[in-house]
């Protein structure tokens, strides 16, 4: 049990440490995939928001530990394409506050939709951070690695979160508690996140 807990522990941590960068700063060598892959896990917007929806989907369990992480995955490919072709999508930097806001509140609150309602409301705030993905591709970047690139990096940051879920699971009913703190946390980050405290 303990050691489930610190291998959950040390995945956040791991997939964390990159948000002392920026996502959104536009510089850095244009090197497709590894560009793509650095985009995601280099803003703390974005790790909040892609390990909360694999804790989310933890919690709900059943189809929904996959089905929720890949619907994201997916649509943030729909968004990202948006992004690369230069089509406007309003409201990106809200949408990507309001989805650390929503989905910690969701795990603070333990909400537990059916699957298809979780699958949408992930989806919405996807195509939210594909847009930002994909509107900050380098000229010179191929669009495909590029894409794989995010991608992959989200697919991590989502097993990430559900390591975490399912290790807090495994502790029992102080679990509980510490998803209320975690969620309520990464809800209040991202408050600061919309206003630019954070």
């Amino acid at each position: 049990m303990k050691a489930a807990i610190k291998s959950g522990l040390l995945a956040l941590a791991a997939v964390a440490l990159p948000a002392v960068a920026h996502a959104h700063t536009g510089v850095g060598a244009a090197g497709g995939l590894a560009h793509g892959f650095m985009h995601p896990v280099g803003g703390l917007d974005h790790i909040l928001a892609m390990v909360a929806v694999g804790t989310f989907a933890s919690i709900l369990g059943g189809r929904a530990l996959w089905l929720v992480p890949a619907s994201f995955v997916l649509m943030m490919a729909a968004g990202g394409a948006l992004g690369i072709e230069g089509i406007a999508v309003p409201f990106v930097e809200i949408g990507i506050a309001a989805s650390v806001i929503v989905l910690g509140l969701a795990i603070a609150l333990r909400w537990n939709p059916p699957t298809a309602v979780a699958m949408g409301v992930v989806s919405l705030f996807a195509v939210f951070h594909g847009h930002a993905h994909g509107a900050e591709m380098p000229m010179d970047a191929s669009g495909v690695q590029y894409a794989l690139g995010f991608m992959g990096a989200t697919a991590l940051l989502h097993v990430a979160g559900i390591a975490l879920g399912l290790a807090l699971a495994r502790v029992g009913v102080k679990s509980h508690a510490a998803a209320r703190l975690g969620g309520g946390a990464m809800a209040l980050a991202g408050l600061g996140i919309m206003t630019g405290v954070l």
